[in-house]
């Protein structure tokens, strides 16, 4: 494995996954993730950051979909390329309800993960509606929040 943090590939995972959601939404999802990390490189355990990002966003999707339709005004929704809305919703997820999760946390690995699967121009994108959220986060950018 590479120089790669296990919460960094938590979040590959955690973004796989959200992609391949979008074009096969399961009817049993703890079966479709426990198949899915059993495919992967770790074990089980290995994983369990990137379980929890995937429930959390897949619980909390009408919001954060929301917030994200808001940011991107210029952006129909549905043309948002399926790689970058897995990335963007990770991460309005994190801003929105990881709050042990310093938000320039949370869009640096925004950030990392378009360079990673996605192009120049996507990078662009999602920085720019990672900033407009960050903008209405009520707490500190660059430290977990205690409450």
């Amino acid at each position: 494995m590479s120089n790669r943090t296990r919460r960094r590939e938590n979040r590959i995972a955690a973004v796989q996954y959200l992609y391949s959601w979008e074009f096969n939404k399961p009817d049993d999802l703890n079966e479709s993730i426990r198949r899915f990390v059993e495919e992967k490189d770790e074990e089980r355990d290995y994983y369990g950051f990137g379980e929890e990002l995937i429930f959390g966003v897949l619980e909390k999707i009408e919001a954060v979909d929301l917030e994200i339709r808001l940011l991107a005004k210029n952006w129909d929704f549905k043309r948002i390329a399926k790689i970058d809305l897995a990335i963007l919703r990770l991460a309005v997820f994190e801003l929105l309800f990881r709050r042990d999760i310093p938000p320039v946390v949370s869009i640096n690995e925004a950030i990392e993960l378009s360079k990673l699967f996605s192009n120049e121009d996507a990078k662009r994108f999602i920085n720019g509606i990672l900033d407009k959220m960050k903008d209405k986060i009520d707490r500190p950018l660059r430290h977990a929040a205690l409450d």
